[in-house]
């Protein structure tokens, strides 16, 4: 099964190099710049779950992408999306499945629409890695998940198929069944996680130590799961626990990506995991005062970058 992977940051060079790593035949879609890194110093991935290089990983341009793949495994944020597409649309072919890894639901809408519903999988990960000053893949937590699986339910050959070639490669890599419900439970956990850090620029820890930290996290979790059950998919049953757990644990470090791309200076996801679920509370008419707050908050620091 061949396997292109768009990008070869945090995620996708995470995930493709342990492909790479046990010997399945993945190709990396990159950018002239992080093709000469890759070139010269190899895929470093530093690990709690064991470190490796890989030498000379196989790599393409978009100016030079023809051959069709079986696999599209798709890792760029939400404001890369366009320019994501219109660089791997070569290699979807007839079969082509491709698995987005990307936060919220506004994806699923663009993919659709360039290539087709039977093309695009459902998908979602949970990895806290990063590129380190020298451009190395780091994970900085030994957790982690990759899933996939048919947006209809159920599990058809092409998903036991990818399973065959992703879970003896990937350890936490699982076909799912109900794959938009656990995007919807992930989007819940990153979009209360994302906000409340995000907002209090700070841990999940400080939060709970500060007067009504505690209620304000349980609060923008309780208005994403309304959003979330309105759509069909009430949050519920071991995640939901896990999360409500994550998120009132005291002292805990745990910070979203969101807020460490604001501390760096970075672009943010504001409109792709927080406003469009803003946006389905005010169809739904579920008053959400907390997100509306951080939402605020994410909007005044993309003006403020911007100028």
């Amino acid at each position: 099964m061949r396997v292109l992977v768009v990008g070869a940051g945090a995620i996708g060079g995470y995930f493709g190099g342990r492909m790479l790593q046990a010997g399945r035949d993945v190709t990396f879609l990159v950018r002239p710049r992080r093709a000469s890194e890759l070139a010269s110093a190899g895929l470093v991935i530093k690990s709690p779950n064991g470190d490796v290089t890989l030498n000379n990983p196989p790599t393409v341009q978009a100016d030079r992408l023809s051959d069709k793949f079986d696999v599209v495994l798709l890792s760029c944020k939400a404001f890369d999306l366009e320019d994501a597409i219109k660089s791997f649309a070569p290699a979807v072919g007839d079969k082509t499945a491709i698995i987005p890894l990307l936060n919220g639901m506004l994806h699923l809408d663009a993919l659709d629409k360039t290539f087709g519903a039977r093309h695009v999988l459902g998908g979602l990960c949970a990895i806290a890695a990063t590129l380190n000053e020298k451009r190395e893949v780091v994970q900085l937590q030994p957790m982690q998940s990759l899933g996939f699986g048919e947006r209809a339910g159920g599990l058809s050959d092409r998903v036991r198929a990818i399973a065959e070639t992703f879970s003896s490669a990937i350890n936490g890599a699982n076909a799912s069944e109900h794959v938009m419900q656990d995007m919807w439970e992930k989007w819940v956990f990153l979009a209360s996680l994302a906000a409340s850090t995000s907002l209090m620029r700070t841990s999940v820890g400080n939060i709970l130590a500060a007067p009504g930290g505690k209620d304000f996290l349980l609060g923008i979790l309780d208005e994403c799961s309304a959003i979330a059950a309105d759509a069909g998919h009430a949050p519920g049953g071991p995640f939901f626990q896990r999360t409500r757990g994550l998120l009132t644990t005291e002292g805990s470090p745990m910070t979203a990506s969101m807020f460490r791309d604001i501390k760096a200076g970075l672009p943010v996801e504001a409109d792709h995991v927080i406003g469009d679920l803003i946006v389905r509370a005010d169809a739904a008419k579920i008053p959400v005062p907390k997100l509306r707050t951080a939402y605020t908050h994410l909007k005044a620091y993309e003006k403020q970058r911007s100028a």
